[in-house]
């Protein structure tokens, strides 16, 4: 029993490696095949009746451990400099601008047509706003760098602001000038901690001599992040600044205390850690969506009772995001597609409160929201012309690094 496990868990990594690398010709993002083979399998148990044991725990574990995995990857991907500031800030706002507007109609909805109360709705809203970095940076590989990075920058940003909104909103029954205060605070303090952490980590990995190098900074990296979280502080920020901080150190040269890294020979070792994160977090990542397309019931997919509702959400969320790129002058293909629900969604909606969920926002309503925007992006992309990965994609874009508002 034990080989088979081995052999099918083998065999489906297998499959998930094979849509990863044909994605780029198929135009379809691998994450919709990943849940359509975990959803084959489960099936497939069906039918020949073998006994699965319940996996729903797993779920939340996978998650977050790729959570992790994935923003550093994004993160370690991502040029930091001058001329990139205006840059970053716009895809700040355009993270930002969405992810508040729809929380705060959808919550406004609960609201008034579910009897919740609004901080209720709010909370339920959160995570159906999130852009899914998990499917958004593992599907725009082949587009060009401007749409690749300005994706890369937008959905993190996004799984960053998006789980401060919902803790902030989650753990403070009280919103107001103290709350406000103390969640200021925490950010200063993870800012911090950031700052030394990351410097720590980095004189680890250029002062570690031994074989096994790599595992105890991604353990300590982990780590970190999980200590961040029980106290409740914004660890996302953690991931990301340490992302930047030793994936840009060509930006950091002239600094004299940066020569005590060793910034070249460090330079080497980042580009081999950052090779080993890309592995891991497709492990990570091709694992959460098996399983959770294991969990999906068919049931859930065509639930009539959440089907109009999720429609609705839908449609706002383009609506939304169509509005703000016109606003700040950024091309809308193919960028209006890539705003995929996903991993992220999927954490926030498990660590809701018992006593403020709304009977509706269910799973099958995060099922249909999740698979719509899935299936909307993959049909934007394969639509959308071709495009040279090589290509800045600036003469789509002419106007983003002038009139910047930040």
């Amino acid at each position: 029993m034990n080989f088979a496990i081995i052999i099918t868990i083998c065999v489906l990594l297998l499959l998930a490696y094979a849509f990863t690398i044909s994605s780029s010709k198929t135009k379809i993002p691998s994450v919709i095949l990943l849940l359509l083979l975990g959803w084959v399998v489960k099936q497939i148990t069906d039918v020949f009746h073998i006994v699965i044991p319940d996996l729903n725990s797993l779920l939340p574990f996978f998650g977050t451990l790729g959570l992790v995995l994935i923003v550093l990857e994004g993160s370690l991907e991502l040029e930091l400099n001058k001329k990139k500031l205006p840059f970053v800030g716009k895809t700040l706002v355009t993270a930002i601008i969405p992810l508040f507007v729809t929380a705060f109609v959808i919550g406004h909805f609960f609201y008034y047509f579910l009897d919740s109360s609004y901080k209720d709705g709010l909370i339920n809203a959160v995570p159906l706003c999130i852009i899914s970095s998990a499917i958004a940076i593992s599907s725009v590989g082949h587009l060009n760098s401007f749409n690749k990075e300005f994706a890369i920058y937008e959905s993190s940003l996004s799984d960053i602001i998006g789980v401060l909104f919902f803790n902030f909103i989650a753990l403070n029954s009280v919103i107001n000038l103290d709350t406000l205060g103390n969640f200021g605070l925490q950010i200063l303090l993870m800012l911090l901690i950031s700052f030394i952490a990351s410097a720590f980590l980095a004189f680890l990995l250029s002062r570690i001599d031994h074989h096994i190098k790599f595992a105890p900074i991604v353990l300590l990296i982990i780590l970190i992040f999980a200590i961040s979280e029980i106290y409740h502080l914004p660890a996302l920020i953690f991931i990301m600044l340490f992302g930047l901080f030793i994936g840009n150190f060509d930006e950091l040269e002239r600094f004299k205390a940066i020569q005590y890294l060793k910034p070249r020979s460090l330079d080497k070792e980042v580009k081999k850690f950052k090779e080993l994160i890309i592995e891991a977090a497709f492990l990570v990542r091709s694992l959460f969506f098996l399983l959770f397309g294991f969990l999906m019931k068919t049931e859930d997919i065509l639930n009539p009772h959440t089907f109009e509702l999720a429609i609705g959400i839908v449609i706002l969320i383009y609506l939304v995001r169509a509005i703000q790129l016109k606003i700040f002058k950024v091309k809308l293909m193919p960028l209006l597609y890539i705003a995929p629900r996903g991993l992220i969604t999927i954490l926030l909606f498990l660590s809701i409160p018992d006593d403020s969920k709304i009977p509706l926002v269910n799973k099958a309503l995060i099922i249909q929201v999740i698979v719509l925007t899935a299936l909307i992006m993959m049909f934007g992309l394969i639509f959308n012309k071709q495009e040279d990965p090589k290509d800045d994609g600036k003469g789509d874009n002419l106007k983003i690094d002038i009139d910047v508002p930040i």
